[in-house]
């Protein structure tokens, strides 16, 4: 006949071969175990041997690391910077601060040109340092052939004084440079017109000052400038440039539009 089911399951110590004085996590007792608590005498220990393994999950006061550490080593963190003494940024600093007697030079080029064409501004706008005046650089630009006389005794002086100011301070210097760049220019073209042919000799200081206009607006005016925070100071790029060749195309609609002819043909007025 065969038993009820669940008859022939051992219930005691010895039928489940165990020894029965082994106590339970944490106590003392050696009082005989139960099915149930063999069962949680299990769990416990797994969770007592699982809670003594390094970088296991533990419940980590507030602060402390949870890094994985050891009895005999440590394992430090990986570099966050992928190796190398330093980033990008800081070697390029380091690079823009080996400028040497740089700056100290473009502030004398600064001078140069901006005094230079603000004496010749000043000459025109208020007289003084023995110039025409207002009224005699209308009267001589009249003589020479240009139209529009006002405004092109106007835009004259505002390229010359406000250009050469903005350019010793180291202020918008690219467009400063540009303006008196075109003036200059169309300086250029008119002196050379006064003559047959290529004269150099006639249009040498204007030709030295728009080369120095030129130089400065693709060098930048340097860290000793109101513009030393901007990028055209000690890294000028294409940006440069392309002023460089406004200031040109400016020069040419202006000689176009408020003189005209070819300069190279000895024009006369």
């Amino acid at each position: 006949m065969k038993s009820a089911p669940g008859s022939d399951v051992p219930r005691t110590e010895d039928e489940l071969g165990l020894d029965p004085d082994v106590p339970a996590r944490g106590g003392s007792s050696t009082e005989p175990y139960t099915t149930g608590q063999y069962e949680s005498v299990g769990i416990g220990r797994y969770e007592s041997a699982k809670s003594e393994l390094p970088g296991e999950d533990r419940d980590v006061p507030a602060g402390e690391s949870t890094a994985a550490t050891y009895s005999f080593a440590t394992i430090p963190p990986a570099p966050s910077g992928g190796g190398g003494d330093s980033t990008p940024r800081q070697r390029l600093t380091r690079i823009d601060a080996r400028r040497g007697t740089q700056d100290l030079g473009l502030l004398v080029l600064r001078l140069v040109i901006g005094l230079t064409f603000l004496y010749h501004g000043l000459q025109k706008l208020a007289g003084w340092f023995h110039g025409p005046g207002l009224s005699g650089t209308r009267e001589m630009l009249s003589s020479g052939g240009w139209k529009h006389v006002e405004l092109s005794a106007s835009m004259l002086t505002v390229a010359e004084v406000g250009g050469g100011i903005l350019i010793i301070l180291g202020l918008a210097t690219p467009l400063a440079a540009g303006a008196v760049l075109a003036s200059i220019s169309d300086a250029w073209l008119w002196k050379q017109g006064m003559s047959s042919g290529f004269q150099y000799k006639t249009v040498e200081l204007e030709s030295i000052l728009a080369g120095l206009a030129a130089a400065l607006i693709l060098t930048g005016p340097g860290r000793l400038s109101f513009d030393r925070s901007r990028g055209w100071a000690t890294r000028p790029s294409y940006g440069s440039f392309v002023v460089l060749v406004l200031a040109l195309v400016a020069a040419a609609g202006a000689w176009f539009y408020l003189h005209g002819g070819n300069p190279f043909h000895g024009i006369r007025h």
